[in-house]
């Protein structure tokens, strides 16, 4: 059941990150989890673990570090497209 729980943490992280910065995450709701995962681990590497902590996922660093994830993945896909 943890394992659901974290998949479900992580999707709600990844469509709060991509609503925060105005980009939707390619792949639906699978691009939301990554996001939220990859996010998560970005987030604890660089701000430590602090905050509130549902699913396993340390929700500000977690938060954060999805949207740092989802605004250079714009800029890149933005500068590929252009």
């Amino acid at each position: 059941m943890g394992f659901i729980w974290s998949l479900i943490v992580g999707g709600i992280l990844g469509a709060v990150a991509g609503m925060i910065v105005g980009k939707d995450v390619p792949g639906g709701i699978i691009g939301n989890i990554i996001v939220g995962f990859i996010g998560s681990w970005i987030g604890s590497s660089l701000l430590s673990d602090f905050g509130p902590v549902i699913g396993g996922f340390a929700i500000i660093p977690a938060l954060i570090g999805a949207i740092v994830l989802i605004f250079i993945f714009s800029l890149i896909i933005g500068r590929r497209k252009g």
